[in-house]
């Protein structure tokens, strides 16, 4: 990830270390070059009537409970049903849990998808890979997540980066694989800004966006030191591609460092208090009217992180025990924090007339297991969850597919996390076939030969 306070100690020959550039981003936010840009649209990778459109990514991480929120089954045994009743909502035929009363106003907003499955293993960073990337990390080769590649084919629209992070990156989650949140084997040219920080603390400051009076002389310098060397790589390696690619990251991100569109995007005080509070003064609400700002001010690509780790804090992970979560905590303060932050950003999107040209998606890495387990919570379960949808061209109040009677597995039009990938580039108007510069100069296409969006929404 681009965290300009990165740490690591890796060693150019220069002496000069990974930190160092990471300092200052000379890893990250860098637009797409005019010779890539004309490459993309000469494929057909560039729709022009999509070009505008933007994606704010809400993932789940933990993974929410089919069966207590979007896809209740109450004629099913109370140890699958659970304790919570369906609601109507404003979107005829569909109902949902009573713990979200708010999106149950809005459901003419967005559709959901109630067969969504998997068949890598029950841990949270296969599921994480698969639906950011549509691939699992295998053979050693880290897909890009869609982010990362929609920067990658378009570049940036403003001093501010193509994708961004919110509040940062996923953290351990009992795995040790990538969680699909960077560039891969595009190169960490192309990783996400990582913000790194939480938006609901009173005195929330992006350090590294601060105007360069305000840096520090001795930082300032440090910098001016280093912007001497990038100099004299690039007049030593002029014919180089690395060469000109490590002077374009630093002017981009020197750019954005003292850019003051962007240091405005990210000044939440501009906000009025009520608006703040509409979303919620906690971290996940911050996050999603920041990510609506970012939208605004030009960013094509949020991911915004509704919980960043599943240990020893109150999550969508519901097993029921420490360290993880109670169905009751879920109901007490995850679901309602959740209910609030969302339908706030959906009823700001639509209020503003940026719903139709903003994709704002909501993923989770795997559903839970349909009989409650001894703890009175719910265990991992890739075999069937949901996911929806709403903006980007993506027609409300809908429901795509079905599962079986307990909300076990798919019964009607199942839809794996290639698909679900798909659905996003598809929004953006993003050929599938687009080739990728793989490693070993092996070409990926954006997803596998022969999957499809799911058509359904559009």
């Amino acid at each position: 990830m681009l965290q300009f306070s990165g740490g690591g100690q890796a060693h150019t020959c220069d002496g000069i270390t990974r930190r160092d550039f990471l300092q200052v981003g000379t890893l990250g936010v860098i637009g797409l070059s005019l010779p890539e840009l004309l490459a993309a649209k000469a494929q057909g990778a560039v729709a022009k009537d999509h070009d505008e459109r933007s994606v704010i990514m809400i993932f789940n991480l933990g993974a929410p409970s089919q069966l207590d929120t979007f896809d209740m089954k109450p004629d099913a045994p109370v140890e699958i049903r659970g304790p919570f009743k369906p609601i109507k909502t404003n979107a005829p035929g569909i109902e949902i849990s009573e713990i979200l009363p708010l999106h149950a106003q809005h459901a003419d907003k967005f559709s959901l998808v109630r067969s969504c499955y998997h068949t890598g293993a029950a841990v949270h960073d296969t599921g994480h890979q698969m639906m950011q990337t549509g691939r699992l990390f295998t053979g050693g080769i880290n897909s890009p997540h869609v982010g990362c590649a929609l920067g990658y084919l378009r570049g940036r629209k403003s001093d501010l980066p193509a994708h961004v992070i919110l509040p940062e990156p996923m953290g351990p989650t009992g795995g040790n694989m990538p969680h699909g949140q960077d560039a891969g084997f595009l190169g960490k040219a192309h990783d996400p800004f990582a913000l790194m920080a939480d938006p609901s603390q009173p005195n929330f400051k992006v350090p590294d966006l601060l105007p360069p009076a305000q840096i520090g002389e001795v930082r300032l310098e440090r910098r001016r030191k280093l912007r001497t060397i990038v100099d004299e790589t690039v007049n030593n390696f002029a014919a180089s591609d690395n060469a000109k690619l490590l002077d374009s990251n630093f002017e981009a991100a020197f750019r954005m460092m003292t850019s003051p569109q962007a240091r405005a995007a990210f000044d939440l005080a501009k906000e009025p208090t009520e608006v703040r509070e509409r979303y919620g003064m906690n971290r996940f609400g911050q996050c999603c009217l920041l990510a609506r700002r970012l939208i605004e001010a030009g960013v094509r690509f949020v991911t915004v992180n509704t919980f960043l780790t599943v240990f020893n804090e109150i999550t969508w992970d519901i097993h029921g025990s420490n360290p993880f979560t109670s169905i009751e905590g879920m109901r007490n303060i995850v679901a309602p924090m959740y209910d609030k932050a969302y339908t706030a950003l959906l009823e700001d999107l639509s209020q503003r007339g940026m719903l139709e040209n903003t994709l704002v998606c909501n993923l989770a890495e795997f559903g839970r297991t349909p009989r409650v387990n001894p703890a009175g919570g719910r265990d991992h379960w890739p075999q069937c969850w949901t996911v929806y949808f709403a903006g980007g061209g993506v027609k409300g109040g809908r429901v795509v597919g079905a599962s079986d009677r307990i909300g076990g597995v798919p019964a009607e039009r199942p839809v794996d996390p290639s698909e679900v990938v798909a659905t996003v580039y598809h929004s953006l108007g993003l050929d599938l076939e687009t080739k990728l510069p793989g490693p070993q100069g092996r070409p990926f296409t954006l997803v596998d030969s022969g999957k499809h969006e799911i058509h359904e929404l559009f």
